[in-house]
């Protein structure tokens, strides 16, 4: 990997934790049950909150844009969560949770210089994104800019992970992965347990058949686990994945970059540290 493509890693790898918090923080999940939607699982509010900048949108495309779930477990919740709140109501309490959740999380810091400068420079990342072909970054980046830094910050980080996540299907389509072989081959590369992607709800059967074509390809051997042919994909897969992401950050050079990462560096620590993200995902951060 060149050094610039993995400062692009890095600078996701710093990001995604601030984006996700919106998933996991108890104030949001406060502002889902506030719109009327069940907290007994987290996917309700999930699908609501990741969805909204796409408007109004069917199970079909949720389930294009998202890629790795399965569209009947898609179908369980959309279009069924437009009946419970509008979009509008879902962008204003989206707006509200991340408030809330940024300053539960970070005090006040969300008041201090960093942040705002940290704010400043990240929404220069993300203009600078271009976001044709790549559906919830568009749908995210046409959203109005919030006044508060923080509130900007989030956003900000918002487009560049969706940014970054519109361009690893482009990868995973271009590898001619579908959306179930993507997680069974992310898996036999170590990204993280078979358990970890039954999130994405594709059954046993579906699982076994994607694994089976993988087999006929020459990229998972009997046993479940990537050839070297397999794990060069996925590098490759990754390595595309890097290279599309890259354009908004030529926006600062080296220093810039580096300037950028120590401000994000204590909020990236106050995410993790606060124990409300799972310590294993389906991006497998770290492991690949």
């Amino acid at each position: 990997m060149s050094e610039e493509l993995g400062r692009v890693r890095r600078m996701w790898h710093l990001l995604e934790p601030l984006h996700a918090v919106l998933y996991y923080a108890p104030e949001a999940v406060a502002e889902v049950a506030a719109l009327g939607y069940r907290t007994d699982e987290r996917w309700p509010g999930y699908f609501a909150w990741r969805a909204v900048p796409l408007g109004e949108a069917g199970a079909g495309r949720v389930a294009e844009t998202f890629h790795s779930f399965s569209p009947a477990m898609v179908g369980e919740y959309v279009p069924a969560v437009w009946s419970v709140a509008s979009p509008g109501a879902v962008l204003a309490a989206r707006t509200r949770a991340v408030d809330r959740a940024y300053r539960g999380l970070l005090g006040g810091a969300v008041a201090g210089t960093e942040l705002g400068e940290a704010a400043v420079l990240l929404r220069r990342v993300a203009e600078a994104a271009d976001t044709a072909g790549r559906p919830l970054a568009a749908a995210n980046a046409a959203l109005p800019w919030p006044d508060e830094p923080h509130l900007a910050l989030w956003q900000a980080a918002t487009i560049l992970r969706e940014h970054r996540g519109d361009g690893h299907v482009a990868a995973l389509v271009g590898a001619r992965l579908d959306p179930v072989e993507s997680l069974v081959s992310f898996a036999a590369v170590g990204a993280a347990r078979p358990e970890v992607f039954a999130s994405r709800g594709w059954s046993d059967a579906e699982w076994r058949a994607a694994g089976q074509r993988l087999v006929r390809r020459g990229l998972l051997d009997g046993g479940g686990v990537a050839t070297e042919a397999g794990r060069a994909l996925r590098a490759e897969v990754e390595r595309r994945t890097d290279e599309a992401a890259a354009d908004p950050w030529r926006v600062f050079g080296e220093e810039g970059q580096e300037r950028l990462a120590e401000l994000l560096g204590p909020f990236w620590v106050a995410a993790i540290g606060s124990g409300m993200l799972p310590s294993e995902t389906t991006l497998g951060i770290g492991k690949v």
